[in-house]
């Protein structure tokens, strides 16, 4: 639906060699009328019309037809208007003057919504009854269907990347890569790089063409964690990317065209950041399209059974062994700790735990929640503050360095590389008595040796 009838005629055209049926009219209610009277897989509008605007037809079909895929046509750098249009419920938009390329890959991914449902995913994966997790649910069964850039806010732990994983499953490019991204793990001069790819020769060490983030993800979904880290002149550069839905290469003549969905997170405020002058703020709107929440473990307790049941499931079945139980008092006491490190904290408590466990039952002792490990041995109330008479003195020590290690190692989330600089041992002396004291996973070394 276009006010200008050399468009809609070029539109009519277009669609028509992609083997499309298209009906043009040039007024919100004419379109209306149309979307009464017949059955439509896409609508395109254009912002302004003679009797109203795109945005009140993309509310009518949002409101009446929410199943239909609308996109804006908008007028080139009009930015504003294309975020408000997918606030709305619009899945996208494209700007004038219309690339034909662009509006093929708009039309595909449009049809995309439809007919490309995935199999296999579910929002079941997502564990817990609590209302703020069904409102979640249902909030991203809705934005798998869009293509508008979407915030995920939560606190560290949350599920934030396991949310953004279930939306793009759940969305018509499923079939497409999704590329994660942690932007704090990124040195600053290389981020151009990583993002945008770079041409062999264009800089010290550039030894190959690399592609770059950005077309590693085309057609697919590219998720920017801890995107409140990425350094000021970077934001720049993400800006006119998101915006011209186009790359350059460092070294490159040349600008490739990238087709992907922007989904980001971060444990920060980010409006905050704004505020703070640390993040731009036409950034801010441009990802912010779209903001869903992760809510924190400590708000849903009533999920930490249902949670703890998935986990030790999931643990026990990895590691092959039978599944101990949870004593009365060890769960009581899950129930009522804090949790601030969210659900991440829980699955390292309980592998913790059953790795410490030795018999069929997992006791309060083994948990080692960080309050109970805060403390102080001086008040002379520790368990741990001397060796039981009966416990020989070689396996006092062994439970100590184990007891030690552990606790490096769930403060560094596992990470074997942090966890022995914290103990103040190389990464081979931890490795070697992880080996020894049976808490060695067989995982992949967390450095190269």
């Amino acid at each position: 639906m276009d006010d200008e009838a050399d468009l809609r005629e070029l539109l009519v055209i277009t669609l028509g060699r992609m083997k499309l049926d298209a009906q043009a009219v040039g007024t919100v209610s004419e379109a209306r009328r149309a979307l009464q009277e017949n059955t439509f897989d896409l609508c395109l509008t254009d912002m302004n019309l003679p009797d109203g605007d795109g945005i009140e037809l993309v509310r009518h079909i949002n409101q009446h037809i929410p199943e239909l895929p609308v996109a804006m046509i908008t007028a080139y750098g009009n930015m504003e208007t294309a975020t408000l249009a997918m606030k709305e419920g619009a899945f996208d938009f494209i700007a004038k003057p219309v690339s034909l390329d662009r509006l093929r890959r708009l039309v595909d991914d449009g049809l995309g919504i439809r007919d490309k449902a995935p199999s296999g995913a579910s929002l079941e994966q997502l564990v817990g009854e609590a209302p703020s997790m069904q409102q979640l649910r249902t909030q991203i069964a809705k934005l798998a269907r869009s293509q508008a850039p979407i915030y995920i806010s939560g606190e560290s732990g949350s599920g934030k990347e396991r949310v953004a994983r279930l939306i793009h499953t759940l969305g018509p490019r499923h079939e497409k890569p999704f590329i994660a991204v942690n932007c704090g793990a990124i040195p600053s001069e290389l981020m151009e790089s990583e993002f945008f790819g770079h041409r062999k020769g264009s800089f010290t060490g550039a030894f190959e063409d690399r592609k770059g983030l950005f077309r590693e993800a085309d057609d697919g979904t590219l998720f920017l964690d801890e995107v409140a880290d990425l350094p000021l002149h970077m934001q720049v550069k993400l800006l006119r990317a998101i915006q011209e839905k186009s790359i350059r290469p460092v070294g490159e003549a040349k600008e490739f065209d990238v087709n992907i969905r922007i989904v980001c997170a971060t444990h920060k405020d980010l409006s905050e950041e704004v505020v703070q002058g640390r993040f731009r703020q036409d950034l801010y709107y441009r990802l912010n399209v779209i903001e869903t929440r992760v809510p924190p473990l400590r708000e849903r307790r009533e999920d930490i059974p249902l949670l703890v049941q998935h986990i030790m499931t999931r643990l026990c079945q990895q590691w092959q062994i039978d599944a101990p139980a949870l004593s009365r008092e060890a769960r009581d006491v899950l129930q009522q700790y804090s949790f601030p490190g969210n659900v991440r904290e829980l699955e390292n408590i309980l592998e913790r735990a059953l790795t410490l466990a030795d018999g069929p039952t997992i006791e309060v002792r083994h948990l080692q929640l960080r309050e109970q490990n805060e403390t102080p041995a001086s008040n002379g109330s520790s368990r741990e503050a001397s060796r039981p008479a009966s416990q020989p003195l070689e396996d006092y020590l062994q439970e100590i360095e184990k007891r030690e290690i552990l606790r490096a190692l769930d403060a560094t989330l596992w990470n074997r590389t942090a966890a022995a600089k914290k103990l103040g041992m190389t990464f081979r002396s931890l490795r070697y008595r992880l080996k020894k004291l049976g808490l060695d996973q067989g995982g992949d070394d967390d450095e190269n040796e």
